[in-house]
């Protein structure tokens, strides 16, 4: 019990007392304020330089781009309103006036000049057969990409014995002559409509109508066709179809432009040609290429000069072996002739599109379907080229001059469709209406190009736009202009060609594509690893420094409660 008495009893004082953690002496007042200006003073590097400087040298550079007229030349908005205003009564004076507030569209249009030559008519009475076939050919033309218009040439020029000769300036000359009956037939040599007028057709001063300017109307609306039929396919393909859906083509002749389209070239200011004779032996190893060239095609390309540039080799291949050993080839067998393996063709110089026209001598032959066409001797593959088969003798050495002007005058042909030329009419006239065709496609693909690169612009707001874009854009839209202001005229084209070129540079910028490839995961995978450390004693320590003040605060209210208090 006693035991039990002792155990219960309290214990002495001092050993009942725990012992105490030491407390740090109080914090001074002057560190308490050099701990708060060291952090703070992080916090300004950060905020007042080190932002800045990662904003600037990490921002992306945008230049600015006229996106509204862009996306005009691209919808063809403004061509469209004015060609609506073109049917009001004051059309003339609100055309004139929008041209100069919204010159920075156009509308597709060429005008072309015809002049007619009558010297068998009188002044004035073939003054009146102009002004009525005029206002015939103003009721049945309806295709707004074509202004024919129409002038009798002046007497100094009608007095000319040449009726071949084509007046400077415009676009088909006719020649009007005497005869039996209304006819009309193109030149081969020139852009000139020979045409035949019937006795006693030529209209009297006062007469409101005329059989024969009616009929030169149909005849010019016919020389022309096939041009505005191009011309209407380009429109409907584009952005700018309005145009198109007025004026639009049946299906089957849809068709048949898109095969022509699809077989042609893609426009390039130079292209090279590249002349390869190829034989499965020894012989004939040399031709006169460069001669016939000089004589066959040398006329071909020197009017083809302000349309396209050209650079032309040549080579011998000995020993081509063709995929296809039969004689006699069959359409299925044309497509695995050339061997691309053992026929070592000339590539691209200078980054200019090549056209490959190939002579394989060999006694083989292109089969036809149809037991009334003979067999062929060539065909054209499209946007490559041409083959000519050229059989001759196996102890012939030497290809001559005279051998080679069937191949060369059949690759003339087929360069021209492949340029994509119209098919109808002499060759002056069926090339000015190719440069008509080709400063239309250019037009058209310029603003395509605008246009998409206005519409990406905004919906990638994480890609460059560099000054050079900028720059691009700026100089198409001035060529673009300067090309509507010219339509017809070789300007028009040179203008055209520079337009597409310029858009094209700017829309396939290469220092734009790389930021598409660099997504925001990416950039929080860099930043952590750099930042994290940094931050975390950064965000800690103005944590704490936010803490003690607060409880500072506390503390001095609660002190001055207490002295009120007393």
């Amino acid at each position: 019990m006693a035991s039990e008495i002792v155990a219960d009893a309290p214990l002495p004082a001092k050993e009942a007392a725990q012992p105490v953690a030491k407390q740090p002496p109080p914090e001074k007042p002057a560190d308490t304020r050099r701990r708060t200006h060291v952090i703070l003073s992080f916090w300004f590097i950060v905020l007042v330089l080190g932002l800045p400087i990662w904003w600037k040298t990490t921002s992306i550079y945008r230049a600015d781009l006229p996106l509204e007229r862009m996306l005009q030349w691209a919808d063809g908005k403004v061509r469209m309103r004015l060609h609506a205003l073109l049917d009001t009564p004051q059309s003339v004076s609100l055309y004139a006036t929008l041209l100069l507030t919204h010159f920075q569209a156009c509308r597709p249009a060429f005008p072309l000049q015809i002049s007619v030559r009558a010297d068998s008519i009188a002044e004035q009475e073939a003054q009146h057969l102009v002004r009525l076939t005029q206002h015939a050919l103003d009721d049945l033309n309806d295709f707004p990409g074509h202004h024919l218009r129409l002038k009798l040439s002046p007497k100094s020029d009608r007095k000319s014995p040449d009726s071949s000769r084509q007046d400077a300036d415009s676009a088909l000359t006719i020649n009007l002559t005497p005869g039996d009956a209304n006819s009309a037939q193109l030149s081969q040599r020139s852009a000139v409509l020979d045409m035949t007028y019937a006795p006693n057709s030529i209209p009297s001063l006062n007469t409101a109508s005329s059989a024969l300017a009616a009929y030169m109307a149909n005849e010019l609306q016919s020389t022309f066709s096939e041009e505005q039929s191009i011309i209407s396919y380009l429109l409907s393909t584009s952005s700018m179809s309005s145009t198109a859906r007025q004026h639009g083509l049946n299906q089957e002749a849809a068709e048949s432009l898109k095969k022509r389209t699809t077989r042609s070239l893609r426009y390039a200011p130079t292209y090279h040609l590249s002349f390869s004779l190829f034989t499965d032996g020894a012989t004939p190893n040399t031709w006169d290429i460069d001669a016939a060239i000089n004589e066959y095609m040398k006329p071909m390309l020197d009017v083809l000069g302000p349309i396209h540039n050209f650079t032309i080799d040549t080579q011998v291949q000995l020993y081509a072996t063709p995929g296809v050993q039969s004689q006699i080839l069959n359409k299925e067998h044309l497509a695995s002739f050339i061997n691309a393996a053992e026929w070592p063709l000339s590539p691209s110089i200078g980054g200019a599109p090549t056209v490959n026209f190939i002579i394989f001598v060999g006694n083989q032959t292109i089969g036809s379907d149809s037991a009334q066409v003979e067999n062929s001797q060539s065909w054209m593959i499209p946007q490559w080229g041409s083959v000519y088969l050229l059989p001759l003798a196996p102890t012939e050495q030497h290809v001559s001059t005279n051998a080679l002007k069937q191949p060369l005058l059949m690759f003339g042909g087929h360069l021209l469709t492949l340029l994509g030329t119209p098919q109808s009419g002499s060759l002056p006239l069926r090339l000015s209406s190719l440069a008509r065709v080709r400063t239309m496609d250019l037009l058209l693909r310029a603003s395509s190009s605008l246009g998409s690169l206005a519409r990406l612009s905004p919906s990638l707001p994480s890609i460059s736009i560099p000054r050079s874009v900028a720059e691009g854009v700026s100089s198409s839209l001035q060529h673009l202009e300067q090309a509507c202001a010219n339509l017809g005229g070789p300007e028009g084209l040179l203008h055209a060609r520079v337009a597409e070129e310029e858009a094209e540079r700017a829309f396939f910028e290469k220092s734009m594509v790389g930021q598409l490839y660099f997504p925001d995961e990416h950039k929080i995978a860099v930043y952590l690893p750099l930042l994290g450390p940094v931050g975390v004693p950064l965000v800690l320590g103005l944590v704490n420094e936010m803490k003690n003040w607060i409880k500072k605060r506390k503390q001095k209210a609660k002190e001055a409660r207490e002295k009120k208090g007393q």
